[in-house]
């Protein structure tokens, strides 16, 4: 997604539907919403991180954790990361000032709600706003997310870019 892509940045979610970030990195939340969200989908990469690990991978300058909450229950999170030659998490320099909508989802009893596209319009509009403005904003889904995962991405301004065959690789 790029700025010029016109992106419907719409909220389709009552006024009972919070999102915040985190002031101070709290690596305890980032692994707990991760196995939390995740495990319905398999993410298993970071699964057997060290309290030691999580805690450098949140307190990253260049990872920014947001809580989502309906009506005052935590409901769901989304990681922003940006690719910068600084980071401890660039992985790859062809990204550098990108950002990547890392890691996105709602707790199992809020799917089904229609609180997925209120809280990616949101990753998407704190993704954009973040200084400097970054050239391009992303994400990446396989088959073992929510049936209506990429309905939803395509819905707010997401374009397939590039499709893999095989077993997807591990979030």
């Amino acid at each position: 997604m790029r700025p010029d892509d016109g992106a419907p940045n719409k909220r389709n979610c009552d006024q009972k539907f919070r999102v915040r970030e985190f002031r101070e990195p709290n690596w305890i939340f980032n692994r707990d919403m991760y196995v939390a969200v995740g495990e319905m989908w398999k993410w298993i990469d970071k699964r057997p991180w060290t309290d030691e690990q999580w805690n450098e991978y949140a307190s990253d300058p260049n990872l920014r954790t947001f809580a989502a909450y309906y009506d005052h229950a935590l409901a769901g999170y989304y990681e922003l990361r940006r690719s910068d030659a600084s980071s401890t998490l660039s992985q790859r320099d062809e990204h550098e000032g990108e950002v990547e909508i890392a890691y996105f989802g709602l707790l199992p009893d809020f799917i089904g709600h229609g609180l997925g596209g209120a809280l990616l319009t949101s990753a998407i509009e704190n993704a954009w706003a973040w200084a400097p403005t970054p050239s391009r904003v992303w994400m990446h889904t396989c088959n073992r997310d929510h049936p209506n995962a990429l309905n939803n991405y395509q819905a707010r301004g997401f374009k397939i870019y590039k499709i893999e065959e095989g077993e997807p690789a591990d979030h």
